[in-house]
C-alpha cells in the first residue's frame, strides 16, 4: 500500500514546494516593486492621498500613517502576504487532489453496476483502478454464481415436485384397483401391493431429499470424533450395498494395505463413503466392477479411491460436481437421481476432517479420491471394531 500511494505523495510534495517557491517569488516582487522599488512612490502617494480624503488629516499626518503601517512593518507585511498567497496556492493546488477522491467515489458507485464496463481513474490512481476493477469482477462472479446456485435449486424443486407426483399417482392407482376389486386373484394382488410399496419407498426417499435441502442450508455440521477402523468400515459398507449391486450385476473389490485408523466422526465419514459408493453404483455400467482402494500416500495420510466404469464426466463439470444442488444429469428422474447435495456435503465433511476430495474421469472410468489423516493401529491399541457405524440405506438421507 505504501508503494501504491508513492506517486500521489510525490505529486503532493511537488505541489507544496512549487506553491512555496511561487509565493516567495511573487511576495518578493511585490515587496521590491510596491514598497522598496519602482512602484513605491506611486503607491505611497496614492495611500497618503486616500488617507487625507478619508480621515481629513494633513499631509504630515498622512505620511506618518503610511510610515507606521508600511515602512516600519515591511517584514510583517511580507510575512502576512506570503502566508495569504501560500494558502491561495495550496487551496487551488489541493483541488486537484480532491478530484482524486471524487474519482474514487464514482469508482465505488460503479461497483454496484452489474455490467462489464471497466472503471477508469487518473494515472496516479492506477493501483486503485486495478483494485476496484478486481473487486467489481469478483462481485459480478459471485452474483452470477449465486444466481446459478439459486437456479439449480429452483430446477431441483421442479424436478422433485414432478418426481413426487409420479410415484404418488402410481400408488393411488394401484391402491384404487385393490380397493375396487376385492376378489382380485392373490398373485395379482401381491404384485400390485409390491409395486405400490416400491413406489411408496420412492416417495419417502424424495421427501427425505426435501428435508435434506433444508438441513444443508440451516445446519452447521458438528463433528464427534473417535477412533474407527477404516478398512472394516469400507467392508461393512460394501456388504450393506449388496442389494443395490445386485440390481445392475455389479461387483466390488476393496484393496487395502493393512489396517488403518481414522480419528473422525464415524457417522459423518460413513456418510461420505456412502455418498461416493451410491454415486458409483448409480453411474456404473452393468456387469462392471467398483474398485475401492486404500493407499497410505505418506506417513499419517491415507487416500481412499472409489473407481467405477461408466460414462465420462465432462472436464468442465469436474469443477462443479461438488457444488450444492448440482446434478450431472439434471433430467434424471430415476430412483438413483439424487438431490445434488451428496457430493457437496461429502466435500464439506472431508474438509472439516482436514482432508480433501477431488474427482477425475476419462473414457474408461471415473474416480473419486478422498485424502484423510490416519494412523496405523498399535498391537495393544484400544479400539473397538463395533464403533464402525452401521450404514442404513434407507436412513442415509435423514
Amino acid at each position: 500500500m505504501r508503494s501504491d500511494f508513492g506517486k500521489i505523495k510525490k505529486k503532493i510534495f511537488f505541489k507544496i514546494i512549487l506553491s512555496t517557491f511561487l509565493t516567495s517569488i511573487i511576495g518578493l516582487l511585490i515587496t521590491l516593486l510596491l514598497i522598496d522599488g519602482a512602484l513605491q512612490e506611486p503607491f505611497a502617494n496614492f495611500f497618503i492621498g486616500l488617507t487625507r480624503r478619508v480621515f481629513q488629516v494633513d499631509q504630515d499626518q498622512a505620511i506618518e500613517v503610511y510610515r507606521r503601517i508600511f515602512w516600519d512593518n515591511k517584514q510583517l507585511i511580507m510575512m502576512a502576504g506570503f502566508i495569504a498567497m501560500l494558502m491561495v496556492f495550496i487551496y487551488f493546488g489541493m483541488s486537484k487532489f480532491t478530484r482524486y477522491f471524487d474519482e474514487i467515489g464514482e469508482g465505488v458507485n460503479e461497483l454496484t453496476h452489474e455490467d462489464d464496463k471497466l472503471i477508469h481513474l487518473s494515472s496516479e490512481l492506477k493501483f486503485m483502478e486495478d483494485k476496484l476493477n478486481s473487486v467489481k469482477k469478483t462481485l459480478k462472479e459471485r452474483t452470477e454464481e449465486a444466481e446459478k446456485s439459486e437456479q439449480r435449486k429452483n430446477d431441483l424443486v421442479v424436478y422433485l415436485a414432478h418426481d413426487l407426483k409420479t410415484p404418488l399417482t402410481s400408488i393411488i392407482g394401484y391402491l384404487s384397483l385393490l380397493s375396487e376389486i376385492p376378489d382380485m386373484p392373490e398373485a395379482q394382488r401381491e404384485k400390485y401391493t409390491s409395486i405400490a410399496l416400491k413406489k411408496a419407498y420412492r416417495l419417502e426417499n424424495l421427501i427425505n431429499e426435501f428435508f435434506e435441502i433444508t438441513r444443508f442450508n440451516s445446519q452447521t455440521i458438528v463433528l464427534n470424533k473417535e477412533w474407527i477402523n477404516l478398512n472394516l468400515l469400507l467392508e461393512q459398507m460394501a456388504d450393506e450395498f449388496y442389494p443395490t449391486l445386485e440390481q445392475k450385476n455389479l461387483s466390488v473389490s476393496i484393496e487395502a494395505a493393512g489396517d488403518l485408523l481414522l480419528y473422525a466422526d464415524p457417522d459423518k465419514i460413513a456418510r461420505v463413503f456412502n455418498n461416493l459408493f451410491k454415486n458409483a453404483c448409480a453411474y456404473s455400467y452393468e456387469n462392471t466392477q467398483i474398485r475401492i482402494t486404500v493407499t497410505e500416500i505418506s506417513s499419517g495420510l491415507a487416500e481412499i479411491s472409489f473407481q467405477n466404469y461408466g460414462k465420462k464426466i465432462p472436464r468442465e463439470a469436474l469443477s462443479t460436481i461438488f457444488e450444492k444442488f448440482y446434478r450431472l444429469d439434471s433430467a434424471r428422474s430415476s430412483f438413483d437421481g439424487g438431490s445434488g447435495l451428496g457430493l457437496a456435503i461429502a466435500k464439506e465433511i472431508v474438509e472439516l476432517h482436514c482432508g480433501s476430495i477431488r474427482a477425475e474421469s476419462n473414457d474408461e472410468f471415473t474416480r473419486f479420491l478422498v485424502t484423510l489423516p490416519c494412523e496405523h493401529p498399535k498391537p495393544d491399541a484400544d479400539w473397538k471394531t463395533e464403533k464402525s457405524p452401521q450404514i442404513d440405506q434407507k436412513e442415509e438421507h435423514k
